[in-house]
Formats: C-alpha cells, structure tokens, sequence
C-alpha cells in the first residue's frame, strides 16, 4: 500500500468503529431485561466518553459488564470506551493528524502491553460472545450485527493502535460482510449502514491496484454512495454522532469545509464539554479562508482549554496554539502570530505538530522580510515533516524555500 492508503486506511477505521451510540439517554431500569438495559448504560458510556468525561464513560462501561457479563454488547461497549481511551493518551484525535498523512506509530507516544491490556480482554471477549451467539441463531440480524461490530472494532484498535494495516484490512471485511448482510435483510438498520458506507468510501479512495484487490475481497466501492449512507445514518439518533464524525473528516478531504464547520458546531451542540469540537470548527474555518472566524472561535476555545481541569491530549495546548497562530499569519498578524508559535514552542508539542510550527514561523519571517530566518525554519519543517510523513507539509516547506510566502 502507498503511504496514502495506509494512512486513509487507519482514519475510516479509527473513525467509526461501527459499535458507539449516542443517542439520547434515558434512565435506567435495571429490572428490564440484561440486554435492553446494557443498550442504555452503552448510550450512557458513550455519551460521556463523547464528552471527554472519560473515568464517567468507564464508570457505565464496566457497570454494563458487570450486569451483563455474558452479553458481547457490554464487553464491546467496555472495549470500545478503552480504546478512544487510548487514542486519546495518544493524541490521535484531531483532524489534522490524518489529513496530513502523519498517522505513523513514531509520531504518537507508544503504548505499553500493560496500557492494552485490558482492551485486548474485553475485545476477546466481545468476539468470542458474538461468534457463539451467531452459531446458535444464524437467523438472528442482531447476533450478525454483533458481530460485525465486533471485528469493526478490531480493525479500528488494529490500524489506529498497532498500525498494521494488512491485519485491519482483514478485520473490517468481516466487518463489512457481517453489516452488509444485515443491511441486505432490513434495509433501515443505519447501525449496519453506517459501517457499510464508511468502507464504501475507503475503497473508493484507495489506489487502483489496491482498489481492485478490496472488490476481490468482496468490499463495495463507491464514493458518494458511501457519503451519501453516512449522510442518511446522522438522521438517526442512534448513528447521528459516529456519521458526523466522520462525515467531518470525510468533508474535509472533499474540500467541503464549510460542512465540516456545520457539523463541528452540531457535534458541539450535543457534547458542549468535548472542547476538541470547537478546535476542529476552527480548523475548518481555517481550511476554509475564513481565517477572522477561525481566530475567534480558537480564542474562545483556548480560554475554554485553560479553564478544564481535565486531562488533556498530548501537545493539545500546543495544537491549539498553532492554529490560532496559524490563523494570524493569514490575517498578517505578525507579531500576535509569532507569539503564539513560540508559545507553542515552548510546551510539549509532538513532533508533527513541531514542523508545522516551524512552517508557519518561516512564514512570518517571510512577511517581515527576514528572508535567511525563513528559509532556516523551512529547513527545519521540512527535516521534521519528513520525518513522519507529513508530505503536505513537507511539500510545502520546499515551496517556499524557493519562492518567499506571499510573493
């Protein structure tokens, strides 16, 4: 596979994993049978885990398992919970960081066996209770629905995690197989659609060569079919916030930014603490020229930053300040955009976003005609982004190592 691939190929997973709901919660009767009232903690955990309200998400994740320790519902619903643990820790969350083809194990902090363990557990788990519920009732759309969901997930942890892709491909086809089967029988389960439209969009994305190798495996291509199935499940509260996720990333390698600003501000609306909405609002107001905008909502959002006592993801703060940084140099705010870079500089960026910081330092350079300071930040961008495949960035950086930015 290209770079290309890989990288797009660990986003469409990552994204939806084809098991979170967030629907609206309602309360809870225990009395109700187990597997009705795991579907509403599930809701519960995935809420909070959608508000960054992560020891909550866990609290109701581990209290489905413990009600219902034989359904893989609950397991699944534990694992996945542990897993968007995961890439949070690791800083794997934002936009930027797939676009940009920097979605490499050596560009995120590593993980210990101890770190997975548990999600291994639980994973296990959820694909040994969905595979024996289906042998038993091969009938049953829900246990095929399970099941499918399952190995989503797996394909998720495998690509976004261990970033082996040859095992992710294999899981989300029996991912795909699973849903589309379910899809097949009852045409208005969106739960299935959602998984079946997002493949739909990575296979019509990928290489040619590898493009014809997925429809041999049996996967579905189409681009705007994919889009427009993902569209249709954010009509669904049960798959309206995993659709739009998605759809948010998706929009953005369209070129569709003003529609990744829409759903920003709807995903917002819905969890209004997940500050991390409003970052990708103000990234996609920056990708769409609309820099003014971009550096209010950034300002507005880096006070919301300072204010949570929460943890944060790593470098977040740094992010932050890059793209309100990086809004102020298109605005030709020099010396408000140098100051947030080298403040940005100076908390614990990752590398990725190190080189980007650099570029965007090259170009204030640039603009107050420090012409030998421009081209030594350019150098050091494009050491960086080399370095972890941040070709956008890296192709950029050569540019105007030659030809000063705005000239």
């Amino acid at each position: 596979m290209t770079r290309s691939t890989r990288a797009w190929l660990a986003v469409i997973v990552l994204v939806v994993s084809g098991t979170l709901r967030a629907s609206p919660s309602s309360p809870i009767d225990t009395r109700q049978p187990p597997a009705t009232a795991v579907s509403s903690i599930s809701d519960q955990a995935f809420r909070a885990a959608y508000n960054l309200d992560h020891d909550e998400a866990l609290m109701h994740a581990r209290r489905a398992v413990a009600l219902a320790p034989n359904e893989s519902e609950a397991h699944r619903t534990l694992a996945a919970v542990l897993w968007l643990n995961l890439l949070y820790r690791r800083g794997a969350v934002s936009v930027d960081f797939y676009l940009g083809s920097v979605a490499r194990q050596r560009s995120a902090p590593k993980l210990t066996p101890e770190d997975v363990a548990e999600f291994k557990t639980e994973l296990t788990k959820t694909i040994d209770l969905a595979e024996a519920r289906l042998a038993e009732r091969p009938k049953d759309l829900q246990a095929r629905f399970d099941v499918g969901a399952a190995y989503a997930l797996q394909a998720s942890y495998t690509a976004s995690i261990e970033g082996s892709m040859t095992a992710a491909f294999r899981s989300a086809r029996r991912a795909y197989d699973a849903q589309e089967q379910v899809l097949t029988s009852d045409p208005s389960r969106t739960d299935a659609a959602l998984v079946v439209g997002l493949y739909r969009y990575l296979v019509s994305v990928l290489a040619l060569p590898t493009r014809v190798l997925a429809y041999v495996a049996g996967f579905g291509g189409g681009k705007e079919k994919g889009i427009s199935m993902l569209e249709d499940a954010t009509r669904d509260p049960s798959t309206r916030a995993d659709a739009q996720t998605a759809l948010m990333l998706i929009y953005s390698r369209e070129g569709r930014h003003n529609d990744a600003i829409t759903l920003a501000r709807e995903l917002r609306t819905e969890f209004p603490r997940n500050r991390l909405f409003l970052l990708e609002e103000g990234a996609a107001a920056i990708r769409a020229g609309r820099a003014a905008d971009a550096e209010a909502v950034l300002t507005r959002g880096l006070a919301e930053f300072e204010k949570d006592p929460r943890p944060k993801t790593p470098g977040e703060r740094a992010y932050w300040l890059y793209k309100r940084g990086m809004a102020r140099v298109i605005l030709r705010r020099i010396e408000p955009a140098r100051s947030d870079l080298h403040a940005a500089q100076g908390t614990m960026a990752m590398t990725w976003i190190s080189g980007r910081i650099h570029l965007e330092l090259g170009k204030t350079a640039d603009l107050l005609g420090r012409r030998d300071e421009a081209v030594s930040e350019y150098r050091a961008a494009r050491s960086i982004c080399v370095s972890v495949d941040d070709g956008a960035c890296a192709a950029e950086a050569s540019r105007l190592e030659r030809r000063p930015y705005g000239k």
